[in-house]
């Protein structure tokens, strides 16, 4: 490789040095043409924050912990003899021996606050019940103590009656976790609901 005399040096850094000028001056003029572009931008003003849509809960957990516990639970729990048992419009209540009547009274009022939800609209009897297990655990996994579950009053069964009312009402008392369970308020479902106090 022929070696460069001083002169070629010279040149080789007089024309390196023009070159980083030439790249100085373009990024300068880049940087006044964006400042112009964006001069009569102006910050967006907010009236208010958007609240992001809430998604309602699975009924079904993402691990079950013990899959014989839940089997036995979901199938040990017995259906209702006579459908016709539960009326639309009846108030639904339950409490456990030893809960505390100021307790038993805070739940019929609707003072306790609701954790969690299931909604069982659009389910047959018999996914209900697995779903009602199911959530139960879920909540007990999460250590959840007052869920609301939303059973509709049955003004879409074929009878009219209410059907899903009815296996609920029998249901929950059979399961061990279950501490009580009443009526929501107008505002939470009214007869078409109930609130469910689960075991720590």
């Amino acid at each position: 490789m022929p070696l460069l005399t001083h002169s070629m040096k010279c040149m080789v850094n007089k024309k390196t040095s023009n070159n980083t000028q030439i790249n100085t001056q373009q990024t300068h003029d880049d940087d006044l043409i964006f400042r112009d572009a964006v001069a009569d931008v102006r910050p967006m003003k907010s009236d208010g924050r958007i609240e992001p849509v809430r998604k309602r809960p699975l009924a079904k957990p993402l691990n079950r912990i013990h899959d014989d516990e839940f089997e036995t639970e979901s199938t040990i729990l017995s259906d209702p003899a006579d459908l016709r048992d539960v009326e639309v419009g009846d108030e639904l209540f339950f409490a456990r021996a030893g809960i505390q009547l100021k307790l038993q009274k805070k739940l019929r009022r609707g003072e306790l606050p609701i954790e969690d939800e299931l909604d069982l609209h659009g389910y047959t009897s018999a996914e209900a019940k697995i779903a009602i297990t199911d959530f139960i655990q879920h909540c007990k996994q999460m250590h959840i103590r007052v869920i609301r579950i939303i059973h509709g009053k049955g003004y879409r069964s074929q009878e009219k009656l209410p059907v899903l009312k009815t296996y609920v009402a029998y249901w929950l008392p059979q399961h061990k976790d279950v501490l009580g369970f009443s009526s929501a308020r107008q505002n939470d479902g009214g007869t078409g609901a109930v609130y469910v106090l689960l075991k720590k």
